[in-house]
């Protein structure tokens, strides 16, 4: 039977657009100045301002207090931090690999293949899967990771008509990369 409940670590990393490649990078350069952040990943400037904050309201980044030194990262990754930027560097491998640009998927987008991937295969139990989801938002996210083909849909010679998705070989891959 499916997992019923989302995984709320995945739900929060898919917030924002920029923020499993932002504590990727943190973690993988152990903090960063902010020009630094905004060359790497290739973001405006208010993207990366909004996402840091956002990143800050998790508690996952805090500004260095010894900050001021030119050579001193200017944000850094808290202990919370830690363990959230370890699965976003997992998740930006993966995606690295099958080729996505860093903000490909959308808020919803990682969840749902991670809901796919756990047997939620029907837009409706994938509805409940991820009640915070608009009706409107779930279907851009599934039409975005048909467009990076991660998922598949198949229409059912049902009355009435249905949907039921799938993930490719490349959608398993980045569900792997989600697991826990």
């Amino acid at each position: 039977m499916p997992s019923s409940m989302s995984d709320p670590l995945l739900a929060q990393l898919s917030a924002h657009r920029w923020l499993v490649p932002l504590l990727a990078d943190l973690a993988a350069h152990r903090g960063a100045r902010f020009v630094e952040l905004v060359h790497r990943l290739d973001l405006s400037r208010d993207s990366l301002t909004r996402t840091l904050a956002a990143a800050a309201a998790l508690g996952w980044i805090a500004r260095n207090p010894g900050h001021g030194h030119p050579l001193r990262p200017e944000y850094i990754l808290t202990e919370a931090g830690t363990a959230a930027a370890a699965r976003a560097a997992t998740i930006a491998k993966a995606q690295a690999a099958l080729g996505l640009p860093p903000g490909a998927t959308t808020r919803w987008g990682l969840p749902l293949v991670a809901g796919i991937a756990a047997g939620h295969d029907r837009f409706n139990a994938l509805a409940r899967l991820l009640p915070p989801a608009s009706p409107r938002a779930l279907s851009q996210g599934l039409k975005a990771l048909g467009t990076h083909r991660l998922v598949t849909r198949e229409l059912l010679d049902l009355r009435p008509p249905a949907t039921r998705y799938a993930l490719t070989a490349s959608g398993r891959t980045l569900a792997e990369s989600c697991a826990p």
